[in-house]
């Protein structure tokens, strides 16, 4: 398949996956106040989501690597519509658990970042991997900008029922567009199996480091996409603040992407990530020890959408940089669980202080001490490859 086809129709997946799930957060008051949920049950649903997303993408990875990218994005798609659909219908909390927390984790597991940036990897040229790898992470960002209006839009015109039936609608076009990204697995240059490339990852200091700075990403994300309408809200302003909030996150998002990408190929990636961590940390702290006016609000979302998956084409690049593309996508699968447990905690550790204290400050504390965390923890990974390390070693 052609390069630039399969960038642009694996940006598309990307659009329409990551712009469904960026509105979730204007349902919280909606279901909440319509069933008198309080706000921890929809927040475990979309909780539950992330780890079941995160679970799965190593699974989903591994499939893709093994037997090609096309059926399991196909797949995924399919249960994407059924976890919307489902989400539209559900009057009970288990079945939103099910269609909001199962269905639609095991879609994202097999049509977001592990599977469709490595099938995009494998594809473009090595000098303009990094890049690439940037465009199509912020092709997710511009998800966010561009549907998140949408999603408000309808939810203020129908309600949330039909809003979440016509988002189905939207991302039924993952599973058509699934074909252009049906590439092969690499040819591996090596006998080395798939068993062999996790426990060779999992011996190496840098895997795990990648992987708990990743929790923390999925950490900070999910709480604010979930959480900020509404802490916004209860801070007095109006819920056109808070989804304007998160369209300008998505749409400085892009311009993070792309700037982090273009800088993973040309700097240390590992400094990068660090930096990122550690002005999220600064700015979260702004948001919340200075008084909240639309002002502080837009400023802190046009910052934080500069570092916001900025995150994602380092990582996945690192991954791909120190152990290889053959397992690339089982590789990131693994790391990006880790993404996904920070992303479980945050949403609905969030939640959960909110029902008990009456207040997310305590939510928001621990992420600008994750944040500093995060930032250390990414200082000590080796980036040189693997390969480079082992006939050195043979050399000397």
């Amino acid at each position: 398949m052609n390069p630039g086809t399969v960038l642009v129709c694996g940006c598309i997946i990307l659009f329409l996956a990551f712009g469904a799930r960026a509105g979730f957060g204007l349902y919280l008051q909606p279901i909440s106040l319509e069933f008198g949920w309080g706000r921890e049950v929809l927040s475990f649903s979309l909780a539950l989501q992330q780890i079941v997303w995160g679970a799965l993408g190593p699974v989903a990875g591994a499939i893709a690597d093994s037997y090609g990218t096309g059926r399991v994005v196909a797949a995924c798609g399919a249960f994407y519509v059924l976890g919307l659909i489902g989400m539209s219908f559900a009057q009970t909390p288990i079945a939103m658990h099910f269609a909001a927390g199962l269905l639609v984790g095991a879609a994202l597991s097999g049509a977001t970042f592990a599977t469709v940036l490595a099938v995009i990897g494998r594809t473009v040229a090595p000098e303009r991997r990094s890049t690439a790898l940037g465009v199509a992470t912020a092709a997710g960002s511009f998800g966010q900008f561009a549907l998140l209006p949408i999603n408000q839009l309808l939810i203020g015109a129908f309600n949330w029922h039909v809003a979440l039936l016509i988002m189905a609608g939207m991302t039924a076009l993952i599973m058509p567009l699934a074909v252009a990204v049906s590439g092969r697995p690499a040819s591996p240059k090596t006998g080395q199996s798939l068993g062999a490339a996790l426990r060779e990852a999992l011996g190496e200091r840098g895997f795990h480091l990648l992987f708990w700075g990743y929790f923390v990403c999925g950490f900070h994300i999910a709480m604010l996409t979930v959480h900020l309408p509404s802490f916004v809200t209860d801070a007095g302003l109006s819920a056109t603040h808070g989804m304007t909030a998160l369209a300008l996150i998505g749409l400085f998002n892009i311009i993070g992407t792309l700037s982090a990408g273009w800088a993973g190929g040309r700097f240390s990636k590992k400094y990068l990530l660090s930096g990122i961590y550690s002005v999220r940390a600064v700015l979260i702290a702004m948001l919340v020890l200075f008084p909240l006016s639309p002002l502080t609000l837009y400023i802190f979302a046009c910052g934080i959408g500069l570092l916001w998956l900025g995150t994602v084409p380092l990582t996945n690049g690192l991954v791909g940089q120190i152990f290889g593309l053959r397992y690339m996508a089982t590789l990131t699968g693994v790391v990006f669980f880790g993404h996904q447990i920070g992303s479980f905690v945050g949403v609905w550790l969030a939640g959960y202080l909110y029902d008990t204290t009456g207040s997310y400050l305590g939510a928001f504390y621990l992420s600008i001490a994750l944040g500093v965390f995060a930032a250390l923890i990414n200082l000590p990974v080796n980036e040189k490859p693997l390969a480079e390390r082992r006939h050195a070693q043979a050399l000397a």
